[in-house]
């Protein structure tokens, strides 16, 4: 096999990109980054397309190509819908970043079973019903695919009142190695970012705390940035990340090496 040119190796024109959760935050500098790589990229949200429909603005003032799409990721109709609709609209889509998730606090104790089934729901079923669904797609269309799945490092790290998102998350790093076995000989490959902290407009005012024991334990010295997450989904997404399947990748700045005692 020969590998592509250096230049080539980050270039996803003619590639169609499903980013879920993709109204800001993370998901937002993920579609703006594979547009920039050349993907036509289709932003998901769940309920307001206000977020979404800026992000498309963006995109296509700098000269990329994106569209919104709406579907609820934890009603399997709702997902084979939206594949379907971006496979009769643009195309087989051949790239899928589960990025959309919750990130509620509540402690073991207090924790409603509402409140479990929610944020599994979201940050798990979501990602097997997506990855399910795109799989699908790229087995009919023949030409493979690559999946990213958005973990945590609370994947590995346990946070107090998080009990829900870090089982859910755990969940889909074992997901996502499991789907990279099964779904590797249909060309499909899947792997896993974990992100540390990511900086949001007014995290710091939301959570000083919180903020200033990362910056003190990150060897890198400051919190992620959206595009650090981007980034690393770029490549695992890409032609520089061919025969890389079952992966981990963790985007912290170093964070989990921090000594325990």
């Amino acid at each position: 096999m020969r590998p592509p040119a250096v230049p080539a190796l980050l270039d996803l024109t003619g590639h169609i990109a499903v980013v879920t959760g993709a109204g800001s935050g993370m998901g937002a500098g993920i579609a703006k980054r594979f547009a920039e790589a050349g993907a036509y990229v289709v932003v998901h949200y769940l309920r307001s397309e206000d977020g979404s429909r800026r992000v498309v603005e963006s995109i296509e003032a700098a000269g990329g190509r994106a569209l919104t799409v709406q579907a609820d990721l934890t009603s399997a109709a709702e997902v084979e819908h939206l594949m379907t609709t971006v496979r009769d609209t643009l195309g087989p889509a051949d790239i899928l970043v589960n990025n959309a998730g919750l990130y509620p606090v509540s402690p073991l104790l207090d924790m409603t079973e509402s409140e479990w089934d929610l944020v599994i729901d979201a940050n798990l079923k979501g990602v097997h019903l997506s990855t399910q669904a795109a799989a699908r797609v790229m087995r009919a269309s023949g030409r493979g695919g690559a999946i990213v799945n958005i973990a945590s490092i609370e994947a590995s790290n346990v946070a107090p009142m998080h009990a829900h998102y870090s089982a859910a998350k755990a969940g889909v790093v074992m997901y996502s190695r499991t789907a990279a076995r099964e779904l590797g000989p249909l060309g499909i490959r899947v792997n896993v970012v974990s992100p540390g902290l990511i900086w949001r407009e007014g995290l710091d005012t939301a959570w000083p705390e919180g903020v200033s024991r990362y910056q003190r334990a990150v060897p890198l010295g400051r919190l992620g940035d959206p595009i650090d997450v981007a980034d690393a989904c770029l490549f695992l997404a890409s032609p520089a990340a061919r025969w890389i399947t079952g992966a981990e990748l963790v985007v912290d700045g170093g964070v989990l090496t921090a000594t325990v005692y």
